[in-house]
């Protein structure tokens, strides 16, 4: 019997042990549970919640552990020009386009310790157990933790070519404008328009995330599989009357623009109603000037939201709430304006091989799951505009999001995480 030698012998074992065994490769739950507690302390206030709203304090001391911890497995790890952290794992072939994945570690104001984060504590985890198992992949792997995701997805249109210059002089509640948010990240305003990808740069983008909805834990189900993200569109409502006095002016003598706008509210409520569909409108912000409860109100402005899986619906709905805004401000003897504000965003339909992967192995681990569209928006919204894209959704606890009381169990995060890792790398054998 020829025996070879024990090095050779070796070689093959690795290598069969490398191709043969990603079915048994699994991420570490307790691991990832403690990187979302970890992250959880960065911005965590007395009274045990935690705020970290993008360009803050917390922000940036959240974004030097990420890469602390990045830079810890070996990856290639930058900010770019528009604050995105970029690490790079590199690939065992040349000239390969680097398969991408990642979220957001931003926070709404007084929001929860999951969204965002379990997708971009997800990549890490799935980027430590690729290496600890030595298991090596053709494509380079990119992690990207987008910046400011809740005030615009930012980073993500940044990096599809999408973010205009009048963005940045928008402020959130931290004070910052976008431009300066981006300098306090570490990124630079002058040379934004470099961090663009066109399409073919990206081999394909995934993006693991909580539901934000309750359906996958009313229904009992593990894992979400993506259809589409609905395209939203925000605009701001002037109504402009007559600011007097509220005990001197007859009531049929009033010029209130909030009374208008009263009006306006209910009429986005039953105007979206009467549409067939899944669309949503929205009015969460109203601001009445000069808002003294002795003084009629001369000035409001309210926000308005529609989202849909389709922009032409969207458009529908806009048209016939200002059509019948228009009439209201009429009867009521004031002025009506509606100012389309740029975070547009157009509903972006996942890749369907993306889906079926997904699907296959979400089976293959024995969770169940199901197709399902995305009510909120995501990084992976603009990024289907530059590349292939998927989204796995995991349970969101009473269907909570955007709250201090927003939560996921530790098992779902892994099977999120685990459909992620073994999605990476069936795309990583099937694609040039």
């Amino acid at each position: 019997m020829k025996y070879l030698p024990k090095l050779t012998l070796l070689y093959i074992f690795t290598l069969f042990t490398i191709v043969s065994g990603h079915s048994q490769v699994s991420v570490n739950q307790n691991r990832l549970e403690q990187r979302i507690f970890d992250l959880a302390k960065f911005g965590l206030q007395e009274n045990g919640e935690t705020e970290r709203v993008a360009f803050s304090d917390a922000n940036i001391e959240a974004n030097r552990w990420v890469i602390s911890e990045l830079n810890k497995m070996g990856l290639e790890t930058h900010t770019d020009f528009a604050g995105n952290i970029v690490a790079t794992r590199s690939g065992t072939k040349k000239n390969m386009k680097p398969i991408v994945f990642g979220s957001h570690i931003d926070r709404v104001p007084n929001g929860g310790n999951y969204d965002g984060c379990v997708g971009s504590m997800a990549a890490l985890e799935v980027i430590q157990t690729l290496n600890e198992n030595n298991v090596k992949t053709k494509h380079p792997l990119q992690v990207i933790i987008f910046s400011n995701e809740e005030g615009g997805v930012m980073g993500s249109r940044a990096i599809a070519g999408h973010l205009g210059k009048t963005a940045l002089g928008v402020r959130n509640s931290t004070g910052y404008s976008m431009g300066e948010g981006i300098m306090r990240l570490g990124g630079d305003t002058t040379r934004i328009a470099e961090v663009a990808r066109k399409e073919g740069d990206v081999a394909a983008f995934l993006e693991l995330h909580i539901e934000q909805g309750g359906t996958l834990e009313k229904e009992n189900i593990e894992i979400g599989v993506v259809e589409g993200i609905v395209g939203l569109k925000w605009w701001d409502v002037e109504f402009t009357g007559f600011a007097n006095h509220a005990g001197t002016t007859p009531m049929n003598a009033r010029q209130d623009a909030l009374l208008a706008a009263a009006k306006y509210i209910v009429a986005v409520n039953e105007i979206t109603n009467s549409f067939e569909g899944a669309q949503v409108g929205t009015v969460g912000r109203i601001k009445a000037e000069p808002g003294a409860p002795n003084v009629i109100p001369g000035k409001v402005i309210a926000s308005l939201e529609i989202r849909d899986l389709s922009s032409e619906v969207i458009e529908k709905v806009f048209n016939a709430i200002k059509a019948k805004t228009e009439d209201i401000a009429e009867a009521s003897n004031v002025k009506v304006e509606f100012h389309p504000l740029d975070t547009t965003a157009d509903a972006a339909i996942m890749d369907s091989q993306i889906q079926k992967i997904i699907a296959t192995n979400a089976e293959s681990l024995g969770l169940t799951y199901k197709y399902m569209p995305s009510g909120a928006g995501h990084d992976a919204q603009d990024m289907a505009l530059i590349a292939p894209t998927g989204m796995i959704f995991v349970p969101s606890k009473g269907g909570i999001s955007h709250s201090p009381k927003e939560f996921t169990s530790a098992k779902d995060m892994a099977n999120g995480a685990n459909v992620l890792l073994k999605s990476l790398l069936e795309l990583d054998k099937k694609m040039n």
